[in-house]
């Protein structure tokens, strides 16, 4: 018997796409308007919507660039607010207080899965 895929999941990437210390950013699931982004740190992956809470504009300032140099922090490419990777709260910047969006998440056979509906 062959297991179906859930329905209300879809695919990012294999976990191994994402380089260890690295991001990787996804567009908009089809009909959406703000696509996701995905660090892997430690280990573990952590997944946000693509969205500076700021002023709503696309944090990364070149295709998968979403960290700091030193890979630490992610970085809003707009007016450069910080972000720590495990939560994404805003640790510098004009959005102080507020956070990104984070996105539920599991890897399946090293495929990390996502809600379909994520970043509509």
């Amino acid at each position: 018997m062959t297991l179906l895929p859930d329905p209300k999941l879809r695919p990012l990437c294999r976990v191994e796409d994402i380089p260890e210390g690295g991001s990787r950013g996804f567009g908009p699931a089809r009909g959406g308007f703000t696509g996701l982004f995905a660090v892997r740190r430690g280990g573990r992956v952590f997944v946000y919507v693509n969205c500076c809470p700021h002023i709503g504009t696309p944090l990364d300032w070149a295709p998968d660039r979403f960290l700091s140099a030193d890979g630490a922090r992610i970085v809003c490419a707009t007016h450069g607010a910080e972000f720590a990777i495990e939560n994404g709260a805003c640790l510098r910047g004009p959005c102080l207080g507020a956070g990104l969006e984070p996105v539920m998440m599991r890897v399946e056979d090293g495929i990390i899965l996502v809600p379909r509906d994520a970043g509509l």
